[in-house]
């Protein structure tokens, strides 16, 4: 791993690298949701609305400068509250999902942390 001085002489910021970070992360994340072992499940399942969530909570996780669990967490239960507002959102289909996508935190961090 290089260090600050290291980093700072190649013009790159140690923010810039946690952010590029954060952003592998969050693609990790939804690659894991929508191509991983459950992907044919969790395709034919998606509704609009789901994959209109899905994408929300994707930016947030990019957004974020460092994915941690309960920062994870927090994003999914903030988008989970938005759409619990919905009257076409079935409230059943929203819990399911919620914890479908934060089941993944513990595959997500494993294959974060290999790269």
């Amino acid at each position: 791993m290089a260090t600050k001085k290291e980093v700072k002489k190649k013009g790159v910021s140690a923010k810039t690298i946690i952010g590029v970070g954060a952003g592998v992360a969050a693609l990790g994340a939804a690659a894991y949701i929508l191509f991983g072992p459950n992907a044919k499940k969790n395709q034919k399942a998606i509704k609009g609305w789901a994959v209109k969530m899905k994408g929300e909570i994707i930016e947030k996780f990019e957004e974020a400068k460092e994915l941690t669990e309960p920062v994870y967490n927090k994003i999914i239960d903030d988008a989970q509250a938005r759409y619990s507002k919905f009257q076409n959102v079935d409230k059943k289909e929203l819990e399911l999902l919620v914890k479908d996508i934060k089941k993944h935190w513990k595959a997500i961090k494993r294959d974060h942390s290999k790269k």
